[in-house]
Order: C-alpha cells, then structure tokens, then sequence
C-alpha cells in the first residue's frame, strides 16, 4: 500500500525581494506626489469652465418713441376681456342625447347647442295632461246631471205649490242640484290645477334643451353625448357643470392694472394706443371706459378697463390675449424759456433693465453675444418704463433680466 506524503508550504515564495520593494515604494511615492497636481488641475479646469459660461439673460429692443403727437403718460399691460361671456349649463340633472356645436361654431340667440334625456319629464306631462281631460270629462258628467236635478226641483216646487208633495221632497231636490253645481266648481278647480302641473312638466322638458343665450362664438366645447351634466355638480365627481363656453366678440375690451402711485395718469375717456403681444406692428386705437373704483391691497394696482375703437374692423383679437397700453397726455407739449421745445427723450426702457452704482445709472446691452455697459442718462417715469434722455439709441439689444453678478464683458445667452 501506497504511502501518501503531503507537500509542505513553501513560505519561501511569499518573500519580497529587495528589488521589488524598492519598486513599490517608488510606485507609492510616485501616487502621493500626483495627487496635489491633479487637484490642482481639477480646479483650474472648473474655473476655466465657469469662467466661460454663459449667463442667461433676456433681452428687449430699444425703440425710439413716436416722433410728434402726443406724448405717453404711462404704459401698463393687461389682456383682452369680453364684457359677455358665459358657460352655459343645463338648469337640471340630465344625461346629455345631443351636442349640435363644436368649438369655433358661431352661434345666434336662441339656436340650440344641446338636449337632454327627457324620457322621464315626458311621462310627467303625459300624466297631467290625463288628469286634466279627466277633470274636463268629469265636468260634462255633471252638468247634465245638473240639468235633470233642475227640472226636478222645479217639478217638486210645482208639486208642493198644489198640494201634491211635501216640503221634504222640494228640499231634497234642492239639495241635488246645489251639490252639482259644487261639484262642478270643484272640477273646474281640477282642471286648473292640472293646467298648472301640465306647464310645469312642460317647463321639465323644455329644460332639456340647452339655447344660446345671446350670438357669439363657441370657445370652450364642455360635455359629450351620453355624460352627466348638473348645475350644480349633483351626481358626484363624474358630472358635468357646463356643456359650452360663448363669448360675444363685439364685447371686447382691455383690462389692464395699474400701479396706484401713477393712477392720477388715467383719466375717463383718456386716449390710449394698444398693442398686442402677437402683433407688435399693429397698435390699436384705445380709450378709458372706465377706472374700478376700488384697488387691489395685496397687488397695490387698480383695475382699468379699457375699450377698442372701432372694434370690428380688428378680427384678430381674441380673449385672453396679452396686450401692452400706452395711456397718452394730453396735447399740450411742453415749452422751453425761449419757446423751443424741451429735450425729449431718446426712448422709454422698463425700470428692471436700470441699475444704480454711485449715485449714476447705466444698463447693460448685447453686443456679439456679449454685456456692454453702458451709461445712461434717466428721464421722468412713466409707469413700468422710465425716460432715456441719452445713452442708447433706436434698435439696441437691451438685457432687461439677468444675473445679478452680471459685468461689463461676460458671455451672454439669450432666452427666448
């Protein structure tokens, strides 16, 4: 039998030789040496990186104001309001069986934009109508009736004038016929109050049929055939409250706030030049048509509202657009000492675009992707814009929201 003998470890081979560990230590050394100079270099590549970011910035052109005319008091924007609009909504609970509009559908008074299940309200009508050609049979029932117990009470009246009958008898066909006669009153009444019932139920179905309350067009298509509609949202979260939104166009305005410290500038009737957000090169000719009575505590502004003359002749204008207003003086220019014209402005920039260093005023402008500071001259204010007598001209880019830590030089981005 074999003998098996187990090898022993040879420790041997785990001995580091002097070359080696001279080696490693080299290695080592030569790691701790580079960490410094890689930090280093992480550092001034972030700087560098920083250093040529771009600040993002947005940007306005300088206009020239209107030459001659009259001049602007104050500047403010707002949007475009219709006096008449309304949702129109069912005045029951109903499931809706026809939508005769789409969006965009202009509508007359009175068309009908929808109709309502009214399966149920119908039954009702039929009901009351029965009940009231019952009554009005009931009626002819009686007064023939009546027309026999008469000429019996005047045969007993003949009877116990000759004798012939007692007094009882008279009375008892008296009491006959005065008891037709109420009962026709009371069927009278019937038939009165089922006229009553019959135009009530005629008021539940004509109720499930929604009508334009005035002309105007369709902006807002609420409800679907087969939905829940209610007025006021009783069948639970699944209902409909509307079923369309229309809006006299003829009934535009402009609302706009105004600062209360400059609302002593807006007068009734005041000339005013609108300008809207989606077409800049076509001012429209405004004025006040009235001043809200009451201010804002929390926006310190007051509503003005402002009407669009010659309303028709601009299609383009539609609800909810955002529009910028001149309020215009009146035309009394002002006069030098030697009956020249006093200096006037170069242009109206908004206040955000201005900073102050020292006591003196200056912007910044995009020039080749880069913030040019420039110094400017100020003038009065006028609203959100304040008056630049010198330092810009007509076309410059303008940077009216920046960073704070934005300098003469730095790259730019524009947002759009």
């Amino acid at each position: 039998m074999a003998t098996t003998v187990n090898p022993k470890p040879d420790l041997g081979s785990l001995r580091i030789h002097d070359g080696e560990r001279s080696k490693s230590g080299m290695k080592k050394r030569i790691a701790y040496a580079a960490i410094p100079v890689l930090i280093f270099a992480g550092i001034v590549a972030a700087a560098y990186a920083f250093r040529n970011q771009k600040a993002q910035v947005e940007i306005a052109t300088v206009s020239a104001p209107d030459p001659g005319g009259r001049q602007t008091a104050l500047n403010a924007s707002g949007y475009v309001t219709p006096r008449q609009r309304a949702t129109i909504a069912a005045k029951i609970t109903g499931r809706v069986t026809g939508v005769f509009f789409d969006e965009g559908t202009r509508v007359s008074q009175g068309q009908l934009l929808a109709t309502l299940d009214d399966s149920d309200v119908r039954r009702s009508l039929e009901s009351a109508r029965a009940d009231r050609d019952a009554s009005q049979a009931a009626i002819a029932d009686f007064e023939v009736q009546l027309r026999n117990a008469e000429i019996e009470l005047k045969r007993a009246q003949q009877l116990l004038d000759a004798g012939v009958q007692t007094q009882e008898a008279l009375d008892n066909a008296r009491t006959a016929a005065d008891s037709l006669r109420a009962k026709i009153a009371l069927a009278k009444q019937q038939v009165v109050a089922a006229d009553s019932r019959i135009a009530v139920a005629q008021q539940a179905v004509d109720n499930c049929t929604i009508r334009a309350p005035f002309a105007g067009i369709v902006v807002s298509k609420d409800a679907q055939i087969g939905e829940m509609v209610s007025p006021l949202s009783a069948g639970g979260g699944f209902t409909r409250t509307g079923i369309a939104t229309i809006v006299d166009m003829h009934s535009n305005e402009i609302e706009v706030d105004v600062n209360e410290s400059y609302i002593a500038r807006v007068k009734q009737d005041q000339q005013v030049t609108a300008t809207l957000d989606a077409y800049p090169d076509k001012p429209i000719p405004s004025k006040v048509r009235t001043v809200i009575p009451t201010a804002d505590r929390q926006k310190a502004t007051v509503k003005v509202r402002i009407t669009i003359l010659n309303l028709d002749k601009y299609d383009f204008i539609l609800p909810d657009m955002g529009v910028k207003v001149a309020f215009l003086e009146e035309e009394t220019p002002v006069k030098a000492k030697d009956g020249e014209k006093g200096p006037q402005p170069v242009a109206f920039i908004p206040k955000s675009a201005v900073h102050s260093e020292a006591g003196a005023s200056f912007v910044f402008l995009v020039r080749e992707g880069k913030a040019e500071r420039r110094a400017i001259r100020l003038g009065s204010d006028r609203g959100t814009d304040v008056a630049v007598m010198a330092g810009v001209s007509a076309g410059d880019s303008l940077v009216v929201r920046g960073p704070d830590t934005l300098h003469d030089g730095d790259k730019v981005d524009i947002r759009q």
